[in-house]
C-alpha cells in the first residue's frame, strides 16, 4: 500500500487537477464551447470529435435540434475545447479513485481519510452527471451554477482529506467550535456566495451577449443589480479575509505558538492573501476594460482557490498542537 507521504501528494495533485478542470471550464464559459458537443457521453455521436464538419452528417444541425440542443455552426476550436474539458474530468474521475484506493491504509488508523476519499469519489460521479444534465438542458444558467459549486464540494472534501491525512497517528481535529471556527465559517461562507454571485452575473452578460443589442463596452452597465451586489460584497470580502489573517497570526503568537505560524497556517495565510489580491486586480479589469475574454476564466479559477485556501487555514488551525505520529 502507499505510504502516508506518496497519498499525501496524491491528494494534493487531485485537487491541483480539479483546479485545472475550473479553469478550463471557465475558458469554456469564455469562449462559448459549452454546446461544443452537444450530445453526452459522445460528441456529434463520436468518442473522437471530428475535426471538420464534411465528418458530419449533411443534416448534422437538424438531427441534434430535434433533440432540443441549440447547435450552431459546427466549430472546430469549440468543439474540442469542450472535449478536452470533459477529458480532464475523465482524468480527475481516475485520480480520485486511485485517492480513494491509496486511502485503504487509513481504514485501520484514521477511517475518516478513506471514507471522505469515497465521498469525494462519489461526488465526482455526480459532477459527471451534472455535466450531461448541462448540455440536456442547453447550458441552462442555474444548471452551471450548480455545477460550479459542487466542484468547490469535491476540492473542500479533498482538503479535508489532505490535511486531515497529514499528521498520521495524531489525533485530527481538536472537539467543539470556538470563536475562530465562527470567524472562518463566516469568511468561507462569504467567498462560496462571492463565487456564486459570479456566476450568476456571468451567466446574465451571456443573455446579454446572446441578445446581440449591445456592444461588449456595455455589457457591464446592462447585467443590473447581480453586478452591483457583487462587486461591492467583494470589498467586503476583501476586509473579511485581511482581518481574519491579522486576527488569527496574532491569536497563535499571543498563545505562545510562534513556531507553528512558521508552518503551514503562514503559507495558507499568504496565499489566501495573494489569490484575494489577484481576484479582486481581475475583477477591477473585467469591470472597467470591457470583460476581456481571457481574463474572466482566472478571475473565477482566483476566487476559487481563495475558497479552497481558507478552507485549509481553517483546518490546519484545527488540527492539535503537537503531532504524536510518525
Amino acid at each position: 500500500m502507499a505510504t502516508a507521504r506518496t497519498f499525501h501528494r496524491l491528494a494534493l495533485i487531485t485537487v491541483v487537477a480539479v483546479y485545472l478542470l475550473i479553469l478550463v471550464g471557465g475558458v469554456v464559459r469564455a469562449t462559448g464551447s459549452g454546446m461544443g458537443c452537444p450530445d453526452w457521453p459522445k460528441c456529434f455521436g463520436r468518442w473522437v470529435p471530428p475535426t471538420d464538419v464534411t465528418q458530419l452528417p449533411a443534416d448534422y444541425q437538424e438531427l441534434y435540434a430535434t433533440e432540443g440542443h441549440g447547435v450552431a455552426e459546427f466549430n472546430v476550436a469549440k468543439t474540442w475545447t469542450e472535449y478536452v474539458n470533459r477529458l480532464i474530468g475523465v482524468m480527475i474521475g481516475f485520480l480520485i479513485f486511485a485517492t480513494m484506493i491509496a486511502a485503504r491504509r487509513f481504514l485501520k488508523i484514521d477511517p475518516p481519510v478513506f471514507w471522505w476519499s469515497a465521498v469525494a469519489f462519489v461526488l465526482v460521479g455526480f459532477q459527471g452527471w451534472l455535466g450531461s444534465v448541462v448540455v440536456a438542458t442547453n447550458l441552462a444558467t442555474w444548471m452551471v451554477t450548480v455545477h460550479m459549486l459542487v466542484a468547490l464540494v469535491i476540492v473542500g472534501v479533498l482538503l479535508y482529506v489532505v490535511v486531515r491525512a497529514r499528521r498520521e497517528g495524531a489525533p485530527a481535529f481538536e472537539s467543539g467550535w470556538s470563536r475562530s471556527d465562527t470567524w472562518f465559517a463566516g469568511v468561507v461562507g462569504l467567498s462560496l456566495a462571492q463565487v456564486t454571485l459570479g456566476t450568476q452575473v456571468r451567466e446574465r452578460i451571456d443573455e446579454i451577449a446572446a441578445s446581440g443589442a449591445f456592444p461588449r463596452s456595455q455589457w457591464i452597465a446592462e447585467s443590473g443589480l447581480v453586478t452591483l451586489i457583487h462587486r461591492s460584497s467583494s470589498l467586503l470580502l476583501v476586509a473579511a479575509c485581511v482581518a481574519l489573517v491579522w486576527w488569527l497570526k496574532r491569536q497563535v503568537i499571543a498563545a505562545g505558538d510562534a513556531r507553528s505560524w512558521a508552518g503551514p497556517q503562514r503559507s495558507l495565510a499568504r496565499l489566501t492573501l495573494a489569490t484575494l489580491a489577484l481576484s479582486f486586480v481581475a475583477g477591477v479589469l473585467l469591470f472597467y476594460f470591457a470583460l476581456p475574454p481571457w481574463l474572466q476564466p482566472l478571475h473565477m479559477l482566483f476566487a476559487s482557490i481563495l475558497a479552497g485556501a481558507l478552507f485549509a487555514l481553517w483546518l490546519v488551525g484545527s488540527e492539535p498542537a503537537v503531532n504524536h505520529g510518525t
